[in-house]
Parts: C-alpha cells; sequence; structure tokens
C-alpha cells in the first residue's frame, strides 16, 4: 500500500484530540444514559457496571461486534506486516484504514451503551479484563529492555535471550490489539472518573495500534506517555474503592517509571537525578502523613511486573523451544535429499 502525505505525527494529535472529545462525549452522556438498576458491589472479584439480569440477545449483539472488531483489527496488523513492512514518517494507506476502522467501532460502542448497556462483563471474569493489560504492560518491559535496560538503563538476561525478546518485538501488536479491544468491550462506556480515564486510555492504546509501521509508533516518548497512564488510572480508581490502595498503585508505577522507563528518554543524568530526588521525596511526604505502614504496600506492583518479566520471557522460551522440537520432527531427512542429488547448502535446518 502507498503513502499517503498526511504524517504520522499530524494524524497521532488529531486521535489525541479525537479520542478527548470522544471522553468529554461519554462524560456529557451522563445526563442521558439509561443506567439500569445496579446491583450492590460484592467485592473485588464482582463487576458493578452491568445488567443485573443477563439478556441472551443483548450478549449476542456485544459478543458479535466485539467479534468483528478484533478480528478486523488483526487483519489490519496481518496485512501491515505481510504487505507494507516498512517503518515511514508519513501513513500508510493501511494506517488511515485502521485509524477510521477503530473509530467507527469507538462510536458502535457508544450506541450499543446507550442502547443495551451491557459490554462483556456480564460473561467474564474481571480478572481477565485486567490482566489482560497487565501483561500488556509486562511485555513492553521484556521487549524494551535491550533499548532502555531493566534496572537503572542495564539490560538485565531474560530466560531465553536476545531471540525471545526479538520475538516479542516482532509479534506484540496481535496480542496488544487483543488486549486493547477485548478490554475496550469489557466495559460498557460509563461516566464515572476511573470509566473515563480509562476509556481514554483504551482510545491511545487503538491509536497506537492503528499507526503500526510509523515513525510515531515508536516515538520513545509517546510510547512512555502510554506507559506511564496506567499511573493515573490505576489510583484514581483504587481512590474510589473501600480499601484506598491508591499509594501501592501511583506510586507503585512511579517506581518502574523511575527504575525502568525514564532511562529510554535520553534524559541526562543530573535530570534523571532530579526526577528520583522528587520521587523519594513524594515517598517521604506520604509516609509522613500516612504512617511507614504504607511503605509495605510500595513493593507490590513493581514486584509483581518485574517478576512477571521473568516468568513471560520464560513462557515464550519454552514455547519457541517446543515449536523448533515439532518443526524438526516435520522436517524432511536431510539423508533422502542427498540422495536425490540436492546439494548441501539448499537444505533447510531448524
Amino acid at each position: 500500500m502507498k503513502v499517503t502525505d498526511v504524517r504520522a505525527s499530524r494524524a497521532l494529535l488529531g486521535a489525541i484530540i479525537a479520542g478527548l472529545l470522544m471522553t468529554g462525549l461519554i462524560a456529557l452522556s451522563a445526563g442521558w444514559l439509561a443506567r439500569p438498576d445496579l446491583l450492590p458491589d460484592a467485592g473485588p472479584s464482582w463487576y458493578v457496571w452491568q445488567r443485573p439480569e443477563r439478556s441472551t440477545l443483548i450478549m449476542a449483539g456485544v459478543w458479535s461486534l466485539y467479534a468483528l472488531h478484533q478480528v478486523g483489527f488483526w487483519a489490519l496488523i496481518w496485512y501491515g506486516q505481510q504487505r507494507v513492512g516498512k517503518y515511514t514518517g508519513r501513513l500508510h494507506l493501511v494506517n488511515v484504514a485502521a485509524l477510521a476502522f477503530n473509530a467507527a467501532f469507538v462510536l458502535l460502542h457508544f450506541a450499543q451503551t446507550q442502547l443495551w448497556y451491557d459490554g462483556l462483563a456480564q460473561d467474564v471474569s474481571i480478572w481477565s479484563s485486567q490482566f489482560s493489560v497487565i501483561i500488556l504492560l509486562v511485555w513492553v518491559l521484556l521487549m524494551e529492555n535491550d533499548r532502555r535496560g531493566l534496572l537503572f538503563g542495564r539490560t538485565i538476561p531474560t530466560p531465553g535471550g536476545a531471540g525471545v525478546r526479538e520475538w516479542a518485538r516482532k509479534y506484540h501488536g496481535y496480542y496488544f490489539a487483543w488486549a486493547a479491544v477485548y478490554t475496550f468491550w469489557y466495559h460498557p462506556m460509563e461516566t464515572t472518573t476511573g470509566h473515563l480515564i480509562g476509556f481514554l486510555y483504551m482510545f491511545l492504546i487503538l491509536v497506537q495500534g492503528s499507526l503500526f509501521l510509523t515513525r510515531a509508533h515508536v516515538n520513545r516518548w509517546w510510547t512512555v506517555t502510554l506507559e506511564v497512564m496506567v499511573l493515573f488510572h490505576g489510583a484514581i480508581v483504587a481512590l474510589n474503592s473501600p480499601k484506598q490502595l491508591w499509594f501501592q498503585f501511583g506510586w507503585g508505577f512511579a517506581t518502574i517509571f523511575v527504575i525502568t522507563q525514564m532511562h529510554g528518554l535520553g534524559l541526562s543524568r543530573w535530570v534523571r537525578w532530579l526526577i528520583g530526588l522528587a520521587y523519594v521525596g513524594s515517598v517521604g511526604v506520604v509516609v509522613s502523613i500516612l504512617g511507614t505502614a504504607k511503605l509495605a504496600t510500595l513493593p507490590r506492583v513493581p514486584a509483581a511486573e518485574y517478576v512477571g518479566v521473568f516468568v513471560l520471557a520464560a513462557i515464550f522460551a519454552a514455547g519457541l523451544w517446543i515449536a523448533r522440537r515439532v518443526g524438526s520432527r516435520r522436517a524432511p531427512s536431510a539423508e533422502p535429499a542427498a540422495e536425490a542429488g540436492a546439494p548441501a547448502d539448499a537444505q533447510v535446518g531448524v
């Protein structure tokens, strides 16, 4: 597909503005949204924002829209990899198609919420939605390990080595598209602060996924912004929950920024020191007000994500090892080929 005359950076800015406007429209819909009578909160495994009774007809419609969105987005990514395959500063036509495609389904989900309300939450666990995004964040840490390191700019060896990390970079788009689209359709377009920030985050991830094979897609300031946005979303959602775990999530994700993410931005050493000191100072202020018991919650998020990097790498390494073993068993033996007169350098090994 040919490249259009629109620069990807301009398209990115326009898409961000469109995402903000769409978030504003969702907020305005609080005045007319026909919200059903929600059941009381039944604990961490319960998702409040769903109809009290399941409608088979409604859920058939929701799953159909989700499936069309998911398969279509995957197809666009596959087409881009197969038919474009190179990065440019301008949009490819497939990027224009992806942006329009995702925008259409954003509007469809908005209309669907107004008419039917329910998302996929009626049929699947809240943990499936949460862990899809957690794995996405861990995946980013893994595939960026070679560029920015994992601990204070240093690349840390992971299971399977550089080959696994390269595989993670090559195929990340398919998983990220699933995590974004699945989470997007899990929730109705509700008007709470947590939902609004969450949907804005999903809009931006869909934009990022639509800009594959453009320079904007790999702009390090833009990509780290997407990573850091989860800090604000997690803290705000936690602030509105009974357990009040806002420090755990807000400063937990800030810890990952200081240890890992800021080291891929090309910042000077003194700027990184200033950020680090500001982080330590903010932790001290919170602890001085709320007590030292809060410190016990600080390592939970970063520890889970860093352990997750090694677990995910190990899973990928095991999967690739199995694939190689299966492939080697299916490959034709070299001896029959040699007997048939095939030159030795024409043999394909695994």
